[in-house]
């Protein structure tokens, strides 16, 4: 079992994403990166997966991408459009 998930919480992801917590909030509001559910008095947890996708989306940015582009290009990459 991935035991990945269990490693990063909000604040560890964004630092190890270089990335502010509200920055991470933000991508979630805008649905660009998912929330993950919040296990019964526990807190949300995060992964590998997570932590690529932010940067990108970081990546993306500083190539030029406006934050709805890099919503598009993520959304191919999930398999929502073909």
């Amino acid at each position: 079992m991935d035991r990945t998930r269990e490693n990063l919480t909000i604040g560890a992801l964004a630092r190890s994403a270089g990335v502010h917590v509200e920055t991470i909030r933000f991508y979630q509001r805008r649905g660009l990166l998912a929330q993950p559910r919040r296990p019964l008095g526990g807190i949300r947890r995060y992964d590998r997966d997570d932590l690529a996708r932010i940067r990108f989306i970081k990546t993306a940015q500083r190539l030029g991408f406006s934050l709805d582009e890099v919503g598009a290009l993520l959304r191919l990459e999930d398999g929502l459009r073909c």
